[in-house]
């Protein structure tokens, strides 16, 4: 989804408000979904997905799930094939093994007939027609729910009642959301909760007495810019593009000639790096990071427990 997110879908007001009837029809159309005939795979499914629109670490954490699964068992990343999203495509592709097609049970379909173990589902909680083994519903901590109101009006893909229906929530971002987890946990008090955050692996390849300027087309491009500013990053100038943006020539070279004139260093980040031609990616560095899983220990054994 190309968005950059407004802002009233941070708090209720006048917008939000003026477009809550229009709200029906996310509600009708996930009313239909829940009456699917559910198939179900011999392989093993983790699908890992969202109810609120934007970055929610979905894809880092089927990579860290694809990391620790594949010590035992054949893994492969399934994903619905989209044409703006060959960022992510990439992303999962250099990480392991991975089936892209334009739907999702047809991707499954593929991964039993090659003998794989367990099928990593990146997105696809909102795909009512397969029985996943595992469901796991991502949240950023900054945003939470926003103002809690379904699409259009707020940033929810369904009722955030819906969590009751999946089995586990992660909590990824460095700043704590007590109100979030108490929420949560008032709606299912058994679910598991999980939380994680990101820590730059690169971060010697990068002078911080330097200053930046800093672009990205992320779902949540403020966890983005947070975590810059934690590693003491001097941010001075920043371009925000809508998710899974295409970058065009003359945007980039808009960027290159400010920091010229600047004496700006460029920064992006590795999925933003990736959508890049190899001429746009000369003079950008990117800050490649992993997603840390507090007590990753008790994590894998609640994937083992469920495989």
């Amino acid at each position: 989804m190309k968005i950059i997110k407004p802002v009233f879908w941070s708090e209720k007001n006048f917008l939000s408000l003026l477009l809550y009837p229009l709200t029906v029809l996310t509600f009708l159309i996930n009313l239909i979904k829940k009456f699917s005939v559910k198939k179900k795979f011999s392989i093993k499914t983790i699908c890992i997905g969202n109810i609120c629109v934007g970055g929610t670490g979905k894809t880092p954490l089927s990579i860290k799930i694809d990391k620790i699964l594949k010590k035992k068992y054949k893994t492969v990343f399934v994903k619905k094939k989209y044409s703006d999203q060959s960022d992510e495509q990439s992303l999962l592709r250099s990480n392991g093994n991975l089936i892209c097609t334009n739907y999702r049970d047809n991707g499954l379909k593929i991964a039993q007939k090659l003998k794989y173990d367990v099928a990593i589902m990146d997105d696809g909680l909102q795909e009512k027609s397969i029985k996943y083994d595992l469901t796991i519903a991502c949240f950023n901590t900054s945003e939470g729910i926003g103002n809690g109101l379904l699409l259009p009006a707020g940033p929810l893909r369904e009722n955030i009642s819906a969590i009751k229906n999946y089995d586990a929530i992660f909590l990824n971002g460095e700043k704590k959301n007590k109100k979030l987890f108490l929420l949560l946990k008032k709606i299912n008090n058994n679910l598991k909760i999980f939380e994680g955050k990101y820590v730059p692996l690169n971060i010697k390849n990068f002078n911080r007495n330097k200053k930046f300027i800093i672009f990205s087309g992320l779902g949540n491009p403020e966890e983005y810019e947070r975590t810059l500013k934690k590693y003491k990053f001097k941010i001075k100038e920043k371009f925000v593009f809508p998710d899974h943006h295409k970058f065009s020539n003359s945007e980039i070279k808009k960027i290159k000639k400010i920091a010229k004139n600047n004496k700006l260093e460029i920064i992006t980040t590795e999925k933003d790096y990736f959508r890049l031609n190899n001429k746009n990616k000369k003079n950008i560095k990117f800050l490649k990071v992993n997603l840390q899983i507090k007590n990753i220990k008790k994590f894998s054994r609640f994937l083992e427990e469920r495989l």
